[in-house]
């Protein structure tokens, strides 16, 4: 799998008061996507926390907002990973509607342990489901 696609309802809460998308709600639609691109491949974040005391945290984001969406719109977030480092990976998410291209998230995640939020290496399993969503494998 190199590209994982979801797709989300745009509903009330989800506009402000013109029924346009929330800046911030890209955000949510982002992490979901994200959350459920690993669980596609094989490797639900939960498990990851669970097995290793590990989690990712975003320490990088950036947004480019091109068009908006609107109240009732169905949203799709395609999720890729640009690169994959030791204790660190970066991913790429286009929000779309139909043709329209609404929004490039540009996301870096870091592997750290739960406990200290020190730096921790990216296990080799969790790697392995990283590199299945590369757009450079």
């Amino acid at each position: 799998m190199k590209v994982h696609k979801i797709g989300y309802r745009v509903y009330y809460e989800d506009t402000d008061a013109g029924g346009i998308v929330y800046h911030a709600r890209y955000l949510a639609f982002a992490e979901r996507a994200r959350t459920e691109a690993l669980r596609m491949s094989g490797t639900p974040v939960s498990m990851l926390q669970e097995e290793t005391g590990l989690v990712f945290v975003v320490t990088k984001l950036t947004v480019e907002y091109l068009r908006p969406l609107r109240l009732d719109d169905w949203a799709e977030i395609t999720t890729t990973i640009e690169s994959v480092g030791s204790a660190r990976c970066q991913l790429r998410q286009i929000v779309s509607c139909g043709d329209m291209h609404a929004a490039t998230l540009t996301v870096e995640l870091a592997c750290i342990m739960q406990n200290s939020g020190r730096p921790a290496r990216i296990p080799p399993r969790w790697r392995a489901s990283l590199e299945a969503l590369s757009s450079q494998t």
